[in-house]
């Protein structure tokens, strides 16, 4: 795999941010399933970002660690977000749904000193858990607050979790305070930059839109990170054989400065 190319600009001076759905660690069904969580743990080192947002981790599942447990680069023995985290990060993990044989939710890695960690309930049916992971971020002096969102597969349980989306910033996070909201939006139809902007927040990229999923032919611009009180100076998506093998989708890296 070959290293996404580091930042030009100093970490003091920029943001580095990147937004991961990582599919659980998992690729394949029955023979062929394979576990990626090790791979994953290299790409995500290599992105370099101070702030890793990710989707779709697990903290155990019983059934997966039976299958893999005999294999040389076996199912970790802690979960997935401490054991993805480089050398030096703090971690925050939530759950955001419970399914027979274990869970899987949201996570933020940071290379920054990180606060109480906050969990909001956003689940529109029963039939899909989902989360808002919340984090404060201490970055050079300053507070960021960090967003990990994974919203729903229909288009009308995402505008209601936008629209709480919205109700959670406001009783949680103070006007003047800068804030990132990254994840997995589902947003097939490219609908909700407009509800986005709304409450208050800009989606980030620096030249053309960039595509995420399927991560072997990525189409859709799945993956996202909206933002208050950050400008956007750079964007991009890591490609190649080792990226599409390891999750189905793509992460999404971009660089901010304070607006």
């Amino acid at each position: 795999m070959r290293p996404h190319p580091h930042s030009t600009l100093g970490h003091g001076d920029t943001l580095r941010v990147a937004t991961y759905n990582i599919h659980k660690g998992v690729r394949g069904v029955g023979p062929r399933k394979r576990l990626e969580i090790h791979n994953l743990g290299l790409g995500i080192e290599a992105l370099d970002a101070d702030l890793v947002f990710l989707q779709e981790v697990r903290s155990f599942h019983h059934r997966e660690a039976r299958h893999f447990e005999r294999t040389w680069f076996g199912w970790p023995r802690e979960g997935q977000a401490e054991f993805l985290a480089p050398e030096g990060y703090e971690v925050a993990y939530r759950t955001n749904a419970v399914t027979k044989h274990g869970e899987h939710g949201n996570a933020l890695l940071s290379r920054w000193p990180i606060g109480d960690i906050g969990h909001h309930d956003v689940s529109d049916h029963r039939f899909e858990q989902r989360g808002l992971l919340h984090v404060p971020v201490s970055w050079n002096g300053q507070r960021v607050h960090a967003v990990v969102a994974h919203l729903g597969l229909m288009h009308a349980s995402r505008v209601r979790q936008v629209e709480r989306l919205a109700a959670f910033i406001t009783a949680h996070v103070p006007a003047g305070e800068m804030l990132a909201v990254a994840g997995d939006f589902n947003d097939w139809g490219e609908k909700l930059d407009a509800p986005m902007r709304e409450c208050g927040l800009e989606r980030a990229q620096a030249g053309a839109r960039l595509n995420t999923f399927p991560s072997r032919v990525p189409v859709f611009s799945l993956d996202r990170i909206y933002t208050r009180g950050l400008r956007c100076v750079a964007s991009s998506v890591p490609r190649g054989s080792a990226w599409a093998r390891m999750s189905d989708h793509l992460p999404l890296v971009a660089e901010f400065v304070a607006a």
